[in-house]
């Protein structure tokens, strides 16, 4: 791992899409039109969020992605370059849509969300071949379920023989996801219902939740990190379990709340090789994104995250 004195190298092998969100006051029923109060438009994508995360904090971070060849594709590209990600590995699919993601965001902060993946669907194999100088230059390499799961699977099995550290958030769930072609994984980063897929275990208590994050590490991972909304996370090994408490804000809007965490976590990880701590610094940044709107541009910056940190307590 990277010494605290100096910024983490992340690679993340993930997704991009654009946001399109609309901030409703409830759901329409089938057949039912309704007004909505405002819409909003960004960069989002839980590859290209937690890259961001990340690189908000100041590690170093390298996004392997396919976009499409699109005004969506040149802005996400241009976004990455923005946040000062290098985009070498950042490539345009011909005849290919960008990937898009409708997000619809009710008074109490919560959202609903469709994915179409887009030229994501294209992010292969090959790609992780090619992009191996910088993949195995880095701290971690972070991945999610956007792309295509042969993808996923190859680059654990390329980065343990690199020997770099590889965490997996196993999001949006789906039952084709092999534990088997996970064993070599260090670090799982689900929420209680992707646990329960995964684990085809019930998680409805916190004996449930070990239980079932214990079955997987029997499989061959390495550490598994139950995320619980606003119950915080749990931490679990083969021979520990530690609750991460979360923080309490009012939240505004939750949509990217969860890459923020994984985003952050990856990045406090890299810098200092301490897991309970990055997660509870996780937990607070987190904390920060939903109490404001949007996706990214909800996540603090290095500066930004030292005064909340300072402001808030618990």
């Amino acid at each position: 791992m990277a010494s605290p004195e100096k910024a983490g190298r992340i690679a993340v092998v993930g997704s991009n899409m654009v946001d399109l969100i609309t901030y409703i006051d409830r759901m329409p029923e089938p057949g039912e039109t309704l007004e909505a109060p405002s819409f909003e438009s960004g960069c989002g994508g839980k590859g290209a969020n937690q890259a961001v995360a990340a690189a908000k904090l100041g590690s170093a971070v390298s996004m392997i992605t396919k976009v499409g060849d699109d005004l969506f594709g040149d802005n996400t590209i241009r976004n990455f370059s923005d946040h000062g990600i290098d985009t070498r590995h950042v490539a345009k699919v011909a005849g290919k849509s960008s990937g898009v993601a409708p997000i619809f965001v009710e008074e109490s902060g919560e959202n609903s969300i469709l994915i179409v993946k887009g030229a994501n669907a294209n992010l292969l194999p090959a790609d992780v071949d090619a992009a191996e100088d910088t993949l195995r230059e880095a701290d971690l390499i972070l991945m999610q379920l956007e792309i295509p799961l042969e993808t996923i699977y190859h680059t654990v099995r390329r980065a343990a023989e690199w020997g770099v550290p590889t965490i997996l958030n196993p999001a949006p769930a789906t039952k084709e996801l092999s534990v088997a072609d996970l064993k070599s994984l260090g670090f799982l980063v689900p929420n209680e219902s992707e646990l329960s897929l995964l684990s085809g275990m019930p998680t409805g208590t916190e004996d449930e939740i070990l239980a079932a994050a214990r079955s997987l590490i029997e499989k061959g991972i390495g550490t598994i990190i139950v995320t619980l909304g606003a119950r915080g996370a749990r931490l679990v090994t083969a021979d520990r379990f530690a609750s991460i408490e979360p923080v309490r804000v009012t939240p505004v809007d939750t949509t990217g709340a969860g890459d923020a965490f994984i985003g952050s976590f990856a990045h406090f990880l890299a810098a200092t090789g301490d897991t309970e701590s990055a997660l509870n610094r996780a937990a607070r940044y987190a904390a920060y994104s939903v109490g404001r709107r949007g996706t990214q541009k909800s996540y603090a910056s290095a500066d930004e995250f030292e005064k909340f940190s300072k402001e808030t307590v618990g």
